[in-house]
């Protein structure tokens, strides 16, 4: 019994392994088409990358009542070496909702970020960020809507 354990956890030439070896071996190709900057088997590459240039990470909006929806397109251009690559854009909450282009913005190129918030049972001081994952270094890039919300009796 004790030779049947030590021989069925030998898992040296094994299929498993070698699928496992496969799977890294095609997440590292994957990882270099789209130029990601850093990955667990390569040093950070921090030139050759995607470089967000914005116009302004920070917008206030102002004074408003509560109920109103407020919008504003934050601006950038690719500074960068390789195209821009937008993952994802998230905010902290469903009053807050990001769009962004979903194809590549090229060197030099290029887009647009839009953020609508509203207002509803939000009051006093707001601020809301929305975190843009891309292709870049550091991977995560934050823009802010803000302002003041005056409650609604």
């Amino acid at each position: 019994m004790i030779l049947a354990l030590l021989f069925s956890c030998n898992t040296e030439g094994s299929s498993s392994n070698t699928d496992k070896n496969d799977v890294y071996e095609k997440k590292g190709k994957i990882a270099d088409m789209i130029r990601m900057p850093v990955s667990a088997v390569d040093p950070v590459d921090t030139v050759n990358v995607a470089k967000f240039d914005f116009e302004e990470t920070t917008w206030n909006f102002g004074t408003i009542q509560e109920g109103k929806f407020v919008e504003h397109s934050y601006k950038f251009t690719n500074s960068g070496t390789i195209p821009l690559i937008i993952k994802d854009a998230t905010a902290t909450c469903g009053c807050t909702v990001p769009k962004w282009p979903k194809e590549p913005v090229p060197p030099g190129g290029t887009g647009e970020i839009n953020v609508k918030f509203n207002t509803m049972k939000k009051t006093e001081n707001q601020s809301k960020p929305v975190t843009i994952t891309a292709n870049t270094y550091p991977s995560k890039t934050v823009i802010r809507i803000e302002g003041y919300v005056i409650k609604v009796y």
